[in-house]
């Protein structure tokens, strides 16, 4: 892969991440990108010692931006404040925890470079898995991913991925609404509609237990149910573009009218 003058922002969102943070934060620094990189971290007003992390690691780094809620509303509500402070060309979403290895973000980042894709799509599912799933999560990832499928009539392998790296200038333009884990089919079912060009590459996967902090549970897989039903079907595209997203994308809109 070729050096580019362009840059790729990397959205951190946490909340009580402080034993896995430092490490990942270490983990993309040492990673070779092709590219400049910049990192977003985005605390959700944890209540543990995320915030003191982010506060050194930000104090440390000038290619670090920090952003400190207030109040908790969730992975969703984080991302999209990250996303209004990124200024890279390319958008990625890293989770604070280590289930995800950046190393697998030279994966994704070929086919956008070269200008084929307009969002790539990491996908869990593959030969490259470094950890058994556990079978509840698998079977309803899997639900999830067939559903968001039927109603967007593309086949991702896995919709729920963290792993979505973005053109700027589509997911900036984009009008997102879920605060927790709604995002994952909520912006799949956007870009779809505006008719993006979407690529899916295997990346490895290392899952943690509930008891090594994972979050998200059996009331986030009903709302993710719903945010396919919702933005499938109840949402239309003109509702969601901002007034700057590029001008073949808008002209798709007619199609879901």
């Amino acid at each position: 892969m070729e050096s580019s003058n362009k840059m790729l922002s990397i959205i951190i969102p946490v909340y009580n991440e402080e034993k896995t943070l430092r490490e990942v934060y270490n983990k993309i620094t040492k990673t070779a990108f092709p590219l400049n990189i910049e990192i977003v971290l985005v605390d959700d007003a944890s209540k543990d010692n995320s915030k003191k992390i982010i506060e050194e690691i930000a104090g440390g780094a000038e290619n670090v931006k920090s952003i400190y809620k207030d109040q908790n509303e969730g992975k969703g509500a984080a991302i999209r404040d990250g996303i209004k402070s990124c200024a890279g060309d390319y958008i990625i979403i890293n989770d604070a925890d280590l289930e995800y290895d950046p190393q697998d973000i030279l994966t994704l980042l070929p086919k956008m470079m070269c200008g084929d894709a307009d969002v790539v799509y990491g996908s869990r599912f593959s030969p490259m898995m470094t950890k058994v799933f556990r079978y509840y999560h698998y079977l309803g990832n899997k639900v999830l991913t067939t559903a968001s499928n039927f109603f967007t009539n593309v086949h991702l392998t896995d919709m729920e991925t963290c792993y979505k790296l973005f053109r700027a200038d589509i997911i900036k333009n984009i009008r997102l609404e879920s605060k927790r884990f709604g995002f994952e089919p909520e912006i799949t079912a956007k870009i779809t509609k505006l008719n993006c060009r979407i690529y899916e590459f295997p990346i490895s996967y290392n899952q943690r237990t509930y008891g090594e902090g994972k979050k998200i549970g059996f009331k986030d897989g009903l709302e993710a149910l719903w945010c396919i039903f919702k933005y499938n079907i109840l949402t239309r595209t003109e509702y969601y573009c901002g007034k700057n997203m590029p001008q073949r994308y808008l002209d798709v809109k007619r199609l879901y009218q």
